[in-house]
């Protein structure tokens, strides 16, 4: 009998050992004293907690930091906008370059310098030749020729899937440097272009410097010539592809940024970009009926478009359109108003 005691014994000491080993296996899944990571945050593991993880079917794989997968460029979300950006680019294109009919040799330097940079950012840049009539532009005669739209995109940017325009016309009247009318425009589109380079937006971007804007005669088919190439070369998917366009016209005077449509009412992408720039914390003016620029050649093909920019100011359309004249307060607006569109969910 004492033998047999003894057996018992040294039994139910096994027995309880087992035991208490698999309710420190299984405490850590099921207690509340364990926590639960708050999003964006790791919980530290209990000093009981098994170094590997257990067996039990209701436990939850865990990931060592090899194995978690890093980040893309693609999936961080777009930067802030350098407005140093849009300045180095007014005062080369108004500065350096100064008037740039759009079918003139001042103007094909303007546009190999914008495609150089938006190489040197990362993007696959293709130029758009067009014919441009000749005509009188703001009261000067101005030749017939080529002119071009640059046109960038990051990486393989398919146009019959659903993407987001943004534009701004390269050109001047022949008597004006444009800086503000349209380097800063210009200038904006590249500091956009900086910000989301290889980021996540909420749909594929396509930027486009656009030629010959301006006008050569007093109809809207005598206007425009850049971006109604651009809309009349998408076929019937690519249009059905667009889900708003952007234009960056005059945006570098005033203290308040025009957000303004072709038609009244205004539809749903005037709103949309008035919520971006609310959410930028930048103050807006809205408007309506203004075609007096790129987004038309969109909107009067039935696909959304909008302006930002049209302050008045003393230089428009004259040899007074110096760099001076632009403010980088306002560029900065424009520029962030953008980004936020691009980035909104």
């Amino acid at each position: 009998m004492g033998l047999w005691s003894t057996g018992a014994l040294r039994l139910a000491v096994v027995v309880l050992a087992v035991a208490g080993l698999l309710a420190a296996c299984s405490g850590d899944a099921g207690s509340s004293d364990a926590g639960v990571a708050e999003p964006g945050t790791s919980a530290t593991p209990s000093a009981s907690a098994p170094s590997t993880p257990t067996s039990t079917p209701t436990s939850t794989p865990t990931s060592t930091p090899a194995q978690t997968p890093r980040p893309t460029r693609q999936e961080r979300p777009p930067r802030s906008v350098r407005v140093a950006t849009a300045l180095t680019a007014v005062q080369h294109l108004a500065g350096t370059i100064g008037p740039r009919p759009g079918t003139s040799p001042a103007y094909h330097r303007a546009a190999a310098w914008l495609q150089k940079r938006l190489t040197a950012l990362g993007y696959v840049v293709r130029r758009q030749p067009f014919p441009a009539p000749a005509g009188t532009s703001w009261g000067v005669p101005v030749p017939g020729g080529r002119s071009v739209n640059v046109v960038a995109t990051w990486g393989r940017t398919d146009l019959h899937s659903p993407h987001l325009v943004v534009g701004a016309h390269l050109d001047t009247v022949p008597q004006a440097p444009g800086a503000e009318d349209n380097a800063s425009g210009i200038g904006t589109l590249l500091a956009v272009a900086e910000a989301v380079a290889g980021r996540q937006t909420r749909l594929p971007v396509v930027l486009v410097g656009f030629g010959a804007e301006e006008p050569r005669g007093p109809t809207d088919d005598d206007h425009h010539y850049g971006s109604r190439h651009y809309v009349a070369s998408l076929g019937t998917q690519e249009r059905r592809a667009v889900r708003g366009m952007v234009s960056l016209d005059r945006v570098g005077v005033g203290s308040a940024l025009p957000v303004c449509s072709a038609s009244d009412p205004p539809g749903a992408l005037r709103q949309a970009v008035l919520a971006a720039a609310e959410r930028a914390d930048v103050p807006t003016v809205a408007c309506t009926g203004n075609r007096a620029s790129d987004h038309w050649s969109f909107v009067r093909a039935g696909l959304p478009g909008v302006r930002l920019g049209s302050t008045p100011y003393a230089g428009y359309h004259s040899a007074g359109d110096v760099v001076a004249v632009v403010n980088a307060p306002q560029l900065r607006r424009a520029a962030r108003t953008t980004v936020a569109w691009l980035s909104a969910p």
